[in-house]
């Protein structure tokens, strides 16, 4: 990621539809966005996230970020988040295709065991691709997050280098 996605970032970050999947439920402004970047580069190369983009003609274009945090090098493992700001990139496959190079990184390259996120019950696009990777579910953190006047479930699910199918291996 670059400081001059950030106003990409803020208009996805402050639009309803793109963050009822995700955990923020709050705007935000240029000001901590441009915070929030500052601190990320402070963190180790693994743990700051990727943007994702897509091949347009001959050109690039910035549709989200991704990446790996909570990284436990001890338990070889990592939490991993991903989203999709721009909406017309949605339901192309764009999702999965981020998530499988992800787990590639994350364990060919980082050498981790086991990847784990966490997803709203209430967002089953994303739900969908994590299965497409091969994620299953752990279990369920009930009524953990309040979203749209309800007590939503949390989805907590792991996928282990052992249960991994590297699509580039066949």
């Amino acid at each position: 990621m670059e400081r001059s996605d950030l106003p990409h970032f803020k208009e996805w970050l402050n639009d309803p539809e793109v963050t009822d999947g995700l955990s923020r439920y709050l705007p935000v402004s240029t000001a901590q966005e441009e915070n929030w970047y500052d601190q990320v580069l402070q963190r180790s190369p693994e743990e700051q996230p990727l943007a994702i983009e897509i091949r347009a003609g001959d050109a690039w274009c910035l549709a989200g970020n991704t990446g790996l945090f909570h990284l436990e090098w001890t338990n070889r493992s990592a939490e991993f988040g991903i989203f999709i700001g721009d909406k017309s990139n949605w339901d192309k496959g764009f999702g999965t295709e981020a998530v499988l190079l992800i787990l590639r990184h994350a364990f060919h390259t980082l050498n981790l065991n086991r990847i784990y996120l966490r997803v709203l019950a209430t967002n089953p696009r994303a739900r969908r691709a994590y299965e497409k990777a091969g994620f299953t579910l752990e279990g369920t953190f009930r009524q953990a997050m309040f979203r749209h006047g309800q007590y939503v479930d949390v989805h907590l699910m792991s996928i282990l280098r052992s249960e991994w199918k590297d699509p580039q291996e066949g």
